[in-house]
């Protein structure tokens, strides 16, 4: 058997396998993180000038190190959050091997151990890698999700995905379609305001959480409700009034409209025959989980979804998803969040090889 061989695996190098990694450290595992990116900051690295995070840098943390404050601003910036998972990536001398690409993952054996023992082998464009064990944490940046709305491919502008959008200045005296009804949707909508004529679409009226509500106490939030002793978070609001989204829509300047009917050359069509013509849309639209390595596997269950318990996946215990939202562990596609989901994939990961060393 070819290749280099260590105890775990973990696939992605943005802030979930960054905890990971922190707690793979303190459990005196042998590990390497491999990450596709050419450089440090995760997804960080890619989103708009203008993204704030929805809480105060000391509740935006990775476990072991405080995010220290950016100057001038009581929410960080995008930038500011990547630099800090370089840090932290350095500080905690984190074995990262970037950029690596895992391809695909394969079970070495041809009959399987009853008690989940064996190898699992990562075949990447740099080689391959065994390991014991594997925790996935590629995140969702590479699986945008665009609805697959009717003339979607007659219209003649600009089509881009929220991941994509940097700058309102790119849209200087342009008009905008804005679709979607999460925080990314009325984010870019308020930023767009002042320097496009944007009109905002979502399938359903946008609910504002309270204005004090922000990450930490979502995060608290989520906690509460899956240990049963809370509201549905979806109960209470649906938007994070961050200061730029709040102004906006204290000015009047972010009013959502209604999901239009379809798309025709210039723009879009309700089905009342009300047209709004546009030079670019923006799709606002979420993501989808970044698990193609695993598709070889058959983890998947009828509805083509992973079961899992908590991360550990149902059909092989020695493979965790971390970071994948509440799917995963309560927040834990947040910074905030995903520091206590890794810590209980570590622990359960460290018994399953105690048992099948």
């Amino acid at each position: 058997m070819t290749g280099r061989r260590t105890e775990v695996l973990v696939v992605g190098g943005g802030q979930a396998g960054l905890a990971a990694g922190y707690y793979l450290r303190r459990a005196g595992l042998d590990f390497r993180i491999l990450d596709a990116a050419p450089a440090p900051g995760g997804a960080w690295r890619h989103h708009w000038d203008t993204l704030r995070l929805f809480s105060p840098a000391a509740h935006s943390s990775l476990p072991g190190r405080p995010m220290p404050r950016q100057p001038g601003h009581d929410q960080p910036d995008a930038a500011h959050t990547a630099a800090y998972l370089a840090e932290y990536e350095q500080r905690y001398e984190l074995p990262v091997l970037r950029p690596v690409r895992v391809e695909r993952v394969e079970r070495v054996e041809h009959v399987e151990r009853p008690d989940g023992g064996g190898l699992l082998s990562a075949r990447t464009d740099s080689g391959d890698w065994h390991a014991r064990a594997l925790i996935m944490a590629t995140g969702s940046r590479r699986r945008p999700f665009v609805p697959a709305v009717p003339g979607l491919r007659d219209f003649t502008g600009r089509q881009l995905h929220s991941r994509d959008y940097r700058s309102a200045a790119d849209f200087a005296g342009q008009r905008v379609l804005v679709v979607g009804g999460g925080n990314s949707g009325a984010q870019i909508a308020a930023d767009l305001t002042g320097t496009a004529a944007v009109r905002w679409v979502t399938r359903r009226p946008p609910r504002f959480l309270p204005d004090e509500v922000d990450g930490r106490a979502l995060f608290d939030l989520a906690s509460r409700h899956v240990r049963g002793d809370g509201p549905r978070l979806g109960d209470l609001g649906d938007l994070v009034a961050v200061p730029p989204v709040r102004a906006a829509r204290d000015a009047g300047r972010l009013t959502a409209h209604p999901m239009f009917h379809r798309l025709d050359a210039g723009g879009a069509v309700w089905e009342d025959d009300e047209r709004w013509p546009c030079d670019a849309i923006v799709w606002c639209t979420g993501f989808r989980p970044d698990l193609g390595p695993l598709r070889g596997l058959g983890l998947r269950d009828r509805t083509g979804r992973v079961p899992t318990d908590g991360t550990r996946v149902l059909a092989d215990p020695r493979i965790h998803l971390l970071g994948y939202g509440d799917w995963t562990g309560p927040a834990s596609a947040t910074l905030t969040g995903v520091g206590r989901t890794a810590r209980t994939a570590v622990d359960q990961l460290a018994a399953t090889l105690r048992r099948t060393a």
